[in-house]
């Protein structure tokens, strides 16, 4: 009996176990799931492949590609434009900025920045470049010509 006993106490306990092994999160299915676009930036003449997150702000932006924008200098560390109409926002405390993240403020201040720092802004995440190296130096100082596309 004692046996017995102990085989179905194992036999539960393996298969609770590779039951709560095997199961994904919600959190894992939805970025499994997840349609990231692939969008093309371009700046003085130079391409850059970045990928938008899947989310409504993201989707919103790429039904008004083609875009091209006077983005505008701002801190030494971005680029800025105010796109002609709001997008939906779903804004977030970012605390720490990356070169290459491409992000909402406020429902229509399209942002690129090409540093790294912190901030205690809240911003709606579109999405980042796929490969920022030399992008400062590509951006340059002052005001820049950007177009974006699908």
């Amino acid at each position: 009996m004692k046996n017995f006993l102990t085989a179905i106490f194992a036999a539960t306990v393996l298969m609770t176990g590779c039951g709560e092994n095997s199961q994904a999160t919600s959190a894992e299915i939805e970025e499994a799931t997840s349609v990231k676009q692939s969008v093309t930036i371009q700046i003085n003449g130079k391409n850059f492949s970045a990928t938008l997150n899947d989310n409504p702000t993201a989707r919103a932006f790429i039904e008004r590609l083609p875009l091209e924008a006077d983005m505008l200098e701002l801190n030494g560390n971005e680029k800025y434009f105010y796109l002609d109409a709001d997008l939906p926002t779903d804004s977030e405390r970012i605390n720490r900025i990356h070169a290459g993240d491409v992000m909402l403020f406020g429902a229509n201040c399209l942002v690129i920045f090409y540093r790294d720092f912190a901030t205690s802004y809240s911003y709606t995440r579109l999405g980042k470049l796929d490969n920022p190296a030399d992008f400062e130096k590509i951006l340059g100082n002052g005001n820049v010509r950007v177009t974006f596309a699908k």
